[in-house]
């Protein structure tokens, strides 16, 4: 072949390879993740799911975690994420981003807690009358709305303090800063199995299913489903499974794990309790 011209073929193809975006150029989508533990949990959980996910399918989801529970509300209200895990999209200030429910976590539901050290002198709600009582954030579902709304059924008025996170909160409980804390009761378990902490129930909610991932309704239905399919089936392919015992392992969650395909019907006790709530104050 002429030397030249195979110069301007290879040429060519490399122009057509550029215009065509390269090998296999994946579609890139923002997965905004609600604030409960610290930012390097959160990556070290979600990252080598999201890359499961794009291996799957060829779809990257981008992590997305701000600073505090509130601020993740508020982009999460404006909708600023294609893909989001959070239990605050059913509140009524989010219903003009329609999030709508895909998947939720396998396994028993969470539910909102009181809990105080395993020696502490607290015995029952009516004992944190006047103190300081611990909290996530004002957005917190299970760790804040919730204990908050039975506090002040029984008439009881504590002083909130807050910890920006769930986790943030709890190490204040175990650095003896707040008396006791209202805790998403997964969370706390995990957690105290992690860090060695010993502690007792004060009061505990009804079970709610735990934090659900939603989607956008501006993300094409074709990449939601193949996002659906993929994290629904990690359980049954062997590195689905690998990558779900191993991001457990991080935050000291039990088995079972993963996800399963899900609706806006396997959440309408979280709709019926920000309709009825007596807690003002939500973020």
């Amino acid at each position: 072949m002429n030397p030249l011209r195979h110069v301007l073929l290879a040429l060519c193809g490399m122009v057509a390879y550029a215009i065509a975006g390269g090998p296999a150029a994946a579609e890139s989508y923002s997965f905004g993740v609600l604030s409960q533990r610290s930012a390097v949990l959160t990556a070290q959980y979600w990252n080598p799911i999201l890359d499961y996910v794009k291996g799957q399918t060829g779809i990257e989801l981008l992590l997305k975690v701000a600073r505090t529970a509130p601020e993740s509300n508020d982009a999460t209200q404006r909708g600023e994420y294609d893909f989001v895990y959070s239990n605050t999209i059913f509140q009524s200030k989010m219903a003009a981003a329609n999030y709508q429910v895909i998947l939720r976590p396998r396994g028993d539901g969470i539910t909102g807690q009181i809990v105080t050290l395993t020696d502490s002198p607290i015995q029952g709600l009516k004992d944190l009358a006047g103190k300081e009582v611990g909290f996530p954030s004002l957005a917190a579902f299970v760790g804040y709305a919730v204990p908050m709304d039975q506090l002040l059924r029984q008439g009881i008025e504590v002083i909130p303090v807050f910890g920006g996170n769930q986790e943030g909160i709890m190490g204040q409980l175990k650095a003896g800063r707040v008396i006791a804390a209202g805790v998403n009761s997964q969370v706390m378990k995990a957690f105290g199995n992690r860090e060695g902490l010993s502690y007792r129930v004060l009061w505990q909610s009804v079970a709610y299913n735990n934090l659900p991932i939603a989607v956008h309704p501006r993300i094409p239905q074709t990449v939601a489903d193949a996002v659906k399919r993929a994290i629904d089936g990690m359980d049954s392919n062997p590195q689905g499974v690998r990558v779900l015992k191993m991001t457990a392992e991080i935050i000291g969650q039990k088995a079972p794990n993963g996800f399963q395909a899900s609706g806006p019907e396997d959440y309408s006790n979280y709709v019926e309790f920000y309709r009825n709530t007596r807690v003002t104050d939500i973020q």
